[in-house]
């Protein structure tokens, strides 16, 4: 994308709103050294002073490529300063005061997206994006960049299902946001070397590998493990096995005749019982009826 402004502001219709997740705005400018902030080709709607701050009924991710400034919000009732620098996403809740601006030495460059739904509401409600934690670190990315250019291009056209495809696009950009900030906080890359040795150690050994052992092969205190594991998989270790093994189960049953009690036995299980109770409680079907679905008939 050159050096030029592009701005889009959407209207939504009856129908786009039953999708779940619509698009208000989108744009792109870039903001020199020493200019006016916010800029004054921006509609009333959405103008603000950054003294006074402002509310906004929707949300928005922003995303800075260059330069650095500052953002401000009010999460129970105090105001709180953070640092933006470029390689920074922040996320702009509705109903909530905020201020945020470029440094007047250095400018930025921005990027933005709004948008609100039952879906976006969703993700909030199930803990996945907060208020208390809005600056997202992505590092510079060029994915990033390509999907705002690709939002804005869309809205720029506005053929008939613009709204669902800027949707998409947004999914896309809130899956990349939450995917590498969650990899960046997570810590070094021998954090995720760890991670990954682990998930080797037990794919390697499923049958009977056990996490208490796992971490003594990583050197590490097994509470210590099972935190960042936890933190990084989603998955407490051993529950992370058991996934694995219905995984693995799955496959066998469709994709050999092994009798099931040989499955049971080639993954550790203490015995069929077990293995039948943990394989329904996993897939709501039984190891048998599983193949013959997969299989296509009788097996």
């Amino acid at each position: 994308m050159d050096n030029s402004v592009h701005l889009k502001y959407l209207i939504v219709n009856e129908t786009d709103l039953l999708w779940g997740l619509t698009v208000n705005s989108v744009g792109y400018q870039p903001i020199s050294s020493n200019s006016q902030y916010p800029p004054s080709n921006h509609p009333t709607r959405y103008l603000f002073s950054t003294d006074k701050g402002r509310i906004l009924d929707e949300y928005q991710l922003l995303y800075i490529t260059k330069g650095s400034g500052t953002f401000f919000s009010k999460s129970g009732g105090k105001i709180k300063s953070q640092r933006i620098k470029a390689g920074h996403m922040f996320l702009l809740f509705p109903g909530e005061w905020h201020s945020y601006m470029p440094d007047r030495e250095t400018g930025w460059n921005e990027y933005w997206i709004g948008f609100k739904g039952i879906n976006i509401d969703n993700r909030i409600a199930n803990g996945f994006f907060n208020k208390q934690s809005p600056i997202l670190n992505v590092g510079i990315n060029s994915e990033i960049v390509q999907l705002y250019q690709e939002a804005v291009k869309v809205a720029t056209e506005q053929r008939s299902g613009f709204q669902q495809m800027l949707a998409g696009i947004v999914n896309h950009l809130l899956g990349l946001a939450y995917s590498l900030d969650k990899n960046f906080t997570l810590g070094s890359s021998e954090t995720a070397s760890r991670i990954n040795r682990a998930k080797i150690i037990i794919s390697e050994n499923l049958k009977t590998v056990k996490p208490q052992e796992i971490a003594q092969k990583l050197n590490m205190s097994y509470s210590s493990f099972r935190k960042i594991f936890k933190e990084y998989t989603g998955f407490a270790p051993a529950q992370y096995i058991q996934e694995m093994k219905i995984q693995k189960a799955k496959e066998l049953l469709t994709n050999s005749t092994v009798p099931v009690k040989e499955v049971a036995y080639m993954l550790g299980f203490d015995n069929q019982e077990y293995f039948f109770t943990a394989f329904k409680n996993k897939t709501k079907s039984t190891p048998t009826e599983y193949r013959r679905f997969t299989q296509g008939g009788d097996k």
